[in-house]
């Protein structure tokens, strides 16, 4: 028990280090920004006046040295204050929580999409490997993976949604409907595209990793073993292939969950999605400093989530893990 408990506060001693590292550091590089914030709410509310402007001044600390601000800033944060977005006009921590929502149900559709079908794929190469169809496939998870995020979202929005007509433009709900008489199969509608461009780039990885993962394993001396010994590929897949290709496939998996998080910027703003990844990318371009440094250290928490989901499971898919770090 004791051993769990130390291995549980260096966990979260590492977490507040870290999130006072990025903290510090995002801070710094949003004061050296040249976008003024101040000229950034004075051009999107031209009839100010002067005494609102000095205000706001006030109120944002525009005229304190940057030392301050980031102690007020943190001061503030622990008390469980994040400030108050100069977009939305409302707090941070609710612009948040509202917006999460959207883009965790866009990034778990893409995180299970690219996990579950990219490691069947990837198995199939692996047990194909040298033939016409691990050739082909393999091909093309290689395109996949050179391919911009931003240009396939386009080249989905056009093809399925201009010329085909099959899915909507874009949004997470039909326009002029309320959030009450929206249905599932219309949510679903609305989160096809957005998902399939988000796990585009993450599915072939996972594939080609998976793939080379499991080529290594089945060219090992055990599994050539079980093989003289008569098993079949499906039998040696099933009882050495997988949990020993298991493990690489969801550190990586869970390791996507930076690459989600950054590439659901991109597929929101090309689907006019409103979650936090266009929340984010709204708040870069407006200098909306509470709002950016909210979704920063939002999404360090985040990540961090992800890695010790994946060392959790390592226990329940190789007890062995535990014995090694032990």
């Amino acid at each position: 028990m004791s051993r769990k408990i130390k291995s549980i506060s260096i966990y979260l001693v590492r977490v507040v280090t870290l999130l006072i590292a990025v903290s510090v550091i995002c801070f710094a590089l949003v004061s050296l920004s040249p976008i003024d914030p101040m000229l950034a709410y004075i051009q999107a509310n031209p009839g100010v006046s002067e005494e609102n402007i000095a205000r706001m001044e006030e109120f944002w600390g525009v005229n304190d040295p940057p030392a301050e601000r980031y102690l007020k800033w943190g001061s503030a944060l622990l008390h469980g204050d994040f400030g108050v977005s100069k977009i939305f006009r409302r707090p941070v921590i609710e612009i948040i929580g509202t917006r999460f929502a959207a883009t965790l149900a866009l990034m778990l559709a893409a995180w299970i999409f690219s996990g579950v079908f990219g490691f069947a794929i990837g198995c199939l190469m692996g047990m194909f490997n040298g033939r016409p169809l691990d050739s082909v496939v393999k091909r093309i998870c290689l395109i996949m993976c050179s391919v911009p995020t931003f240009w396939i979202g386009l080249v989905f929005l056009i093809v399925f949604s201009v010329w085909l007509g099959w899915f909507p433009f874009g949004m997470s709900v039909p326009v002029g409907v309320a959030p009450e008489n929206v249905t599932i199969l219309q949510r679903l509608r609305h989160l096809i595209l957005p998902a399939l461009t988000l796990s585009f780039l993450s599915f072939a990885n996972v594939a080609l990793h998976t793939r080379e993962k499991l080529v290594e394993v089945l060219h090992s001396d055990y599994v050539l073993f079980a093989k003289a010994r008569g098993e079949s590929n499906l039998s040696v897949l099933r009882r050495h292939g997988l949990r020993n290709i298991l493990i690489p496939a969801v550190t990586m998996q869970f390791s996507s969950f930076s690459e989600l998080f950054g590439g659901s910027v991109i597929a929101e703003n090309i689907f006019s999605y409103p979650g936090l990844g266009a929340a984010a990318s709204a708040a870069g371009l407006q200098s909306d400093i509470p709002l950016l440094l909210g979704i920063t250290l939002f999404s360090v928490v985040f990540v961090f989530a992800g890695n010790a989901i994946a060392n959790a499971l390592y226990v329940l898919i190789d007890p062995r893990t535990t014995e090694g770090g032990k």
